[in-house]
């Protein structure tokens, strides 16, 4: 859809249906299951892989740091190479979308897991050399745009009324991805080294990924373009800030917690362990967030889970609850766009977050070796960007019905 084209009244009507998606006649044509477990199947498989990457990229960055030839690189350097990733994965959301118009997305999704192999095999050989690992990095995040923006759109067109529970499926692939690959990376560390590690990871991810994007299909094949008119509805655009702010924070922990370990003493073991219960909560927190959002609405669970991370930095259920709260605003037909464009957003974020909270810590001068203290400007940091964006969340809400405690 041109953006040119959309009128006011078309933004109009997007808000005044908001109360009841079920009067939507694009949401009641749509029928929750059949074939429809078997896209989130498939889209399950795609998440386990882009999560397992960030997931345990703070173990593979304490890996490499350890190097010999890596020890006067600062850790501010490494995780700008996931950052890299990262943001590439949501900033080239609406060019996937629009690649996916032109190819399909069983052909895109197969796309980002060969780019995701190609990725880690790079890594495997570029070890020692941090020009190399940016390539990597970058690579990744062109695979994993590919995957993660086919596993956002590819739900809506299949469920409505349990969308949140097809949504919270598909991200409890990423979070048992995150947790399962935290495990096995440190054990494959320690047996075989960093270089072959990201090789088994190019093997395992082919193996599955390739079967699973074959079995791709779609409803709705069109690919909408960016429609700037959705940011003249005043809930769009407070949940579009809510997420560029929100998203500066949320992969933070992930990235340092596996040297916040190892700093008090841990050892690295034991560091992946901390690192695979927090994926574990993740795991748990998406499905369980999602099932919530089909209960409590999606919106209301996306503030009480905004609000959580402000409070405790586990950022558990955001990417659940942030697409289908999206999703239910604006239909099926018009959440690609919507989501791609909210996606989008969170770029600056995931380029930006984990470096800021990086040079926090260098600029205190601490020594690192058994204290918490080098840490806590960054932990401050993070909890003040996710109070932020929970506060914009409210104000969406409150925007959408005084009444809080009103599905939404």
């Amino acid at each position: 859809m041109d953006s040119g084209s959309v009128s006011r009244v078309e933004v109009d009507t997007v808000t005044s249906q908001r109360e009841s998606s079920d009067r939507r006649p694009e949401s009641a044509s749509i029928h929750d299951g059949g074939y429809g477990w078997v896209i989130v199947f498939a889209c399950f498989v795609q998440t386990f892989w882009v999560n397992a990457w960030t997931g345990s990229w703070g173990i593979l960055q304490a890996a490499l740091l350890a190097q010999s030839t890596m020890r006067d690189i600062p850790a501010s350097t490494l995780s700008f190479v996931g950052s890299v990733g990262l943001s590439l994965t949501v900033a080239l959301g609406l060019a996937c979308v629009w690649l996916a118009g032109v190819i399909g997305a069983r052909w895109s999704t197969l796309l980002g897991i060969l780019l995701f192999s190609a990725s880690t095999l790079v890594g495997s050989f570029t070890v020692r050399n941090v020009g190399g690992l940016f390539v990597s990095g970058t690579l990744y995040g062109i695979g994993a745009s590919l995957m993660y923006t086919m596993s956002n759109s590819l739900p809506v067109q299949w469920f409505h009324e349990k969308l949140g529970t097809a949504n919270g499926l598909v991200k409890l692939g990423g979070g048992i991805g995150a947790t399962v690959m935290a495990l096995i990376v440190q054990l494959l560390i320690d047996k075989v080294g960093v270089a072959w590690t990201f090789r088994a990871m190019a093997l395992a991810s082919l193996a599955s990924g390739v079967p699973a994007a074959l079995l791709i299909k779609e409803k709705d094949p069109s690919s909408p373009s960016i429609n700037t008119a959705l940011f003249r509805d005043l809930t769009f655009f407070l949940l579009f800030i809510a997420g560029f702010i929100g998203i500066f924070a949320l992969y933070i922990p992930s990235f340092f917690l596996p040297t916040v370990a190892t700093s008090i003493g841990l050892s690295p073991s034991t560091a992946a362990a901390v690192m695979a219960c927090y994926n574990a909560c993740m795991a748990v927190g998406r499905l369980s967030s999602g099932i919530a959002c089909d209960k409590l609405g999606a919106t209301n669970m996306l503030l009480a889970t905004m609000a959580l991370n402000a409070i405790t930095m586990l950022a558990i259920c955001f990417f659940v609850t942030m697409p289908t709260a999206i999703g239910r605003l604006l239909g099926p037909h018009a959440a690609p766009a919507g989501i791609g464009m909210a996606v989008t957003g969170w770029t600056v974020g995931d380029l930006l977050g984990n470096p800021i909270a990086g040079f926090l810590i260098t600029a205190t001068h601490a020594d690192r070796g058994h204290s918490i203290v080098p840490y806590r400007p960054a932990i401050f940091y993070a909890g003040g960007t996710a109070a932020v964006s929970t506060a914009l969340v409210l104000l969406a809400r409150l925007k959408m019905d005084a009444n809080i405690i009103k599905k939404f």
